[in-house]
């Protein structure tokens, strides 16, 4: 049968970094399927305008913006309870916001590599434990955690303001494994992805090189990159496969890029 995205009709999902990039073009693919989407971010502005084109465009589904700051895990905890209250739970968590700082290994700043693991990592970690326990509180055995990690976790470029941003995303290949085989053990039915993108054209370089934004426009000017409805794609693929199937990884690169 042709994978469908009916059984999530109504459901829950919620959407870390949800205010431009992949997150934004991800909250949007859902809303247009008829999912509740919750979209997180520091800057909950975008997430409104989103919420309000949607609505425009008459999707079925709706966006529920939500102020968070997930490098403080109070905020992220809070988030989680106010959304037990408000809609009961989560049934799909795509933990996508990441951001990368320009800290080499030799030379990098302390502050910086803090910054990462807090979001590219605990952040994760923090959100994808309360959501499995939201799906456990009312027995949604059917529910889905989706990872945006990155090409970086899988291979170390030669380019040293990305070094740490690359460990950060190879612990994200461990935990999304780790956690395939703890849903096992604890005999559920719900199932992990991560998805791994190379050059995406957002404001990913734009943050990573803020204080040299003509280096951070020549990273998508060299090639063709992928847009994050592209990779929006991947994940409405991953979550329209029939409850026996499950994707474990999807590496996603621009046709035109190299390594």
């Amino acid at each position: 049968s042709t994978p469908s995205m009916e059984r999530w009709r109504g459901r829950l999902a919620l959407v870390t970094g949800a205010s431009g990039g992949i997150g934004a073009a991800v909250a949007r693919a859902l809303v247009q399927r008829g999912l509740k989407v919750v979209g997180c971010a520091r800057t909950v502005s975008n997430i409104e305008k989103l919420a309000a084109e949607c609505q425009s465009a008459g999707y079925p589904g709706t966006l529920v913006p939500y102020k968070c700051d997930l490098s403080h895990e109070e905020d992220i905890l809070s988030m989680f309870s106010a959304v037990r209250t408000q809609h009961k739970g989560v049934d799909i968590c795509i933990n996508n916001a990441g951001l990368a700082r320009p800290e080499p290994l030799l030379s990098g700043h302390t502050s910086g590599w803090k910054d990462m693991l807090n979001v590219n990592v605990l952040a994760v970690s923090i959100c994808t434990r309360e959501a499995y326990q939201s799906m456990r509180e009312r027995s949604v055995d059917d529910g889905h955690i989706i990872n945006i990690s990155s090409m970086s976790g899988y291979r170390v470029v030669a380019q040293s303001d990305v070094h740490f941003y690359s460990a950060t995303k190879f612990a994200i290949t461990a935990l999304t494994e780790g956690l395939r085989q703890e849903l096992r053990e604890a005999n559920t039915h719900i199932r992990a992805t991560c998805i791994c993108p190379g050059l995406v054209e957002t404001g990913f370089a734009f943050k990573l090189h803020d204080n040299d934004p003509v280096k951070a426009a020549e990273t998508y000017e060299h090639i063709q990159c992928l847009k994050p409805e592209d990779v929006a794609e991947a994940v409405i693929f991953v979550l329209s496969t029939p409850p026996h199937v499950q994707i474990g990884d999807i590496q996603i690169m621009p046709t035109e890029q190299v390594t």
